[in-house]
């Protein structure tokens, strides 16, 4: 029977997808907007981990927006736009949290945390419940869950071998910019320059600094390999970042969507914690074929220099009574 269109079939349809696209655009006005920001690159394992296992799992209530290569924030105001209310999310580092709550420099001590599995047992300790909660209470940002970035090492523009602390001396060594990261750099025997991550390969390229510390993988990811000689395994920080997430819009969510958020968080962290350190373990070959000798100095030398000189500053006072040892004893 042949179909004949009528003026009331076409506008029964006009009315239908009118009504279709009204509600689907509802639904999505209704989701949660969460903006990301960082300053890592996309093909980071870190971002990899969150657009993978992250965004899709809370897709259905929640809109994950990532934002790489500092391109919302600059790298370092990422939690105060969190307590401004001006975003969502970020990937923080125990270093920035020192800023704003001292104590989180015991996390930024070198030879501290032994390896990823012990990161996660730290943070989900209760040793951590007050440093959790006093973020919470005092910045706005909730730490979701811990995210293991590499065992960091020293990786140098120059031949020079360097077996003991006292080699780096007069070595202008790249760190991030706060009083953390400088004062690793010191007791590692460098000269710590202060330099946003993005500016880091043409720092290197021109000699504006002699090297950088960073994990096997990032120094891939960044290509530094392309503007260095070698790299020292000093493994002097097993380097981690948190999932931060904005507190106010945490409390705005329903129970079965902070469960959803929480285990998409545990997901990813996981997920780009085994990429890590199945990365670790192939890319040290992966660097000597392009040029660059790797090698082992003496640990002990630069574990007691480091470990030495944190117990002797101002750091130390501000770590709470008998931490490290419940931290050691996990």
């Amino acid at each position: 029977m042949p179909f004949t269109m009528t003026r009331r079939t076409i506008f029964s349809a006009i009315a239908a997808f009118m009504l279709a696209s009204t509600a689907s655009n509802i639904a999505l006005a209704d989701k949660i907007k969460l903006r990301l920001s960082s300053p890592s690159s996309a093909t980071d394992q870190r971002a990899v981990a969150l657009m993978e296992r992250f965004g899709p799992a809370v897709s259905g209530f929640a809109e994950f927006e990532p934002h790489w290569n500092a391109s919302l924030f600059k790298q370092g105001t990422e939690l105060e736009a969190i307590a401004r209310g001006n975003l969502e999310m970020s990937i923080t580092s125990a270093q920035e949290l020192a800023v704003f709550f001292p104590e989180f420099s015991i996390f930024t001590a070198g030879y501290v945390h032994r390896d990823a599995a012990h990161q996660v047992a730290v943070f989900n300790d209760s040793l951590m419940d007050s440093f959790k909660k006093k973020v919470e209470d005092e910045l706005n940002v909730k730490l979701l869950s811990v995210m293991y970035l590499g065992r960091r090492h020293v990786n140098l523009r120059s031949d020079k071998k360097v077996m003991k602390p006292e080699d780096l001396a007069g070595v202008n060594l790249r760190m991030p910019g706060t009083d953390a990261w400088q004062f690793l750099g010191k007791a590692l025997g460098a000269n710590p320059t202060p330099m946003a991550f993005t500016e880091v390969y043409t720092a290197l390229q021109t000699g504006a600094v002699d090297g950088q510390d960073n994990p096997l993988p990032t120094v891939v990811d960044a290509k530094f390999y392309e503007v260095t000689k070698q790299i020292i395994l000093t493994s002097h920080l097993v380097d981690l970042n948190y999932i931060a997430f904005s507190k106010k819009v945490w409390d705005s969510m329903s129970k079965s969507q902070q469960d959803t958020i929480q285990k998409a968080a545990d997901d990813a962290s996981e997920f780009g914690r085994n990429n890590q350190l199945e990365k670790e373990k192939s890319l040290v070959s992966f660097l000597k074929e392009q040029g660059l000798n790797i090698y082992e100095p003496d640990l002990n030398a630069f574990r007691d220099r480091v470990q030495g000189m944190y117990l002797k500053s101002d750091f130390a006072k501000d770590w709470p009574k008998g931490l490290l040892d419940r931290v050691n004893a996990l």
